[in-house]
């Protein structure tokens, strides 16, 4: 796997959880209060720093085989789900995922709260929604980062593919100051599972002790068999049209066929 790919596959990843966790601070500083929701997120910062501080060495010190077992188990656990529900909103089976609903859903709820101040945190509420959304999603992008980083022995690379990810979806969420609605989240979810089942598939393999024909480039093949085969999925998911009867005009009883 080269330096371009490990990038990209941070960057895209990472910068899926950046617009779900934009949306939810947006919601809460546009509703209730900036600077309570701007302390949350300087919070659940914090506490993403203390945790990657700690999971960083622990990963570095698993030995190599080990550690591509493992991550290659867990990637293709959330490959798989991100997968599934991205041919699922592809075929009709489920709705797609809608950012001006949940800004919509965030902001009444955020709008519907009692106001209570704790501390020097003048709105507890849009604190709360502000931190556990840029803990929970930035665990998501701090584990990303990590493991894809680890495997190929360049942290430094997939930690500037994340933060480069998480600053574009801040920059464009605050000049807009509205959900990103235009970010094509869906089919980045379908990209994203596809390479996260792809580099699953290949770490693990590896870690079980197989060896690839060809190596890294054996990426090249296994990448796109997986999103044929998702797209495959999800053109044999589509519900198929109703069948149509068609109608035979009634038979005249003057014609030769009439009374059989």
């Amino acid at each position: 796997m080269n330096s371009g790919a490990l990038f990209l596959a941070v960057f895209l990843a990472c910068a899926v959880e950046a617009v779900e966790a934009t949306t939810i601070v947006l919601a809460a500083g546009t509703a209730r209060d900036w600077r309570s929701a701007l302390v949350g997120v300087a919070s659940g910062l914090a506490v993403l720093a203390v945790v990657i501080a700690a999971l960083g060495p622990a990963l570095s010190a698993i030995p190599l085989r080990s550690l591509r077992l493992f991550v290659g188990a867990l990637l293709l656990i959330f490959g798989l789900q991100w997968l599934r529900k991205a041919v699922l909103r592809a075929s009709g089976h489920k709705a797609l995922h809608d950012e001006d609903k949940i800004f919509r859903e965030q902001l009444a709820a955020a709008r519907a709260a009692d106001n209570r101040s704790v501390g020097l945190v003048g709105d507890w509420y849009a604190f709360t929604l502000s931190f556990k959304g840029v803990v929970l999603e930035g665990l998501e992008v701090a584990f990303i980062a990590l493991t894809f980083g680890s495997n190929q022995h360049d942290i430094p690379l997939a930690a500037l593919a994340a933060v480069s990810a998480v600053l574009v979806v801040v920059v464009v969420g605050v000049a807009v100051r509205a959900p990103l609605s235009r970010v094509p989240e869906n089919t980045m979810k379908f990209a994203v599972g596809v390479m996260l089942i792809s580099f699953g598939t290949f770490w693990g393999a590896e870690g079980a002790g197989a060896r690839w024909p060809g190596s890294d480039a054996a990426l090249l093949v296994l990448v796109p068999a997986v999103a044929l085969f998702g797209l495959a999925l999800v053109a044999v998911s589509k519900p198929s049209a109703p069948h149509r009867i068609a109608s035979t005009p009634p038979t005249s009883p003057t014609s030769p066929q009439a009374g059989f």
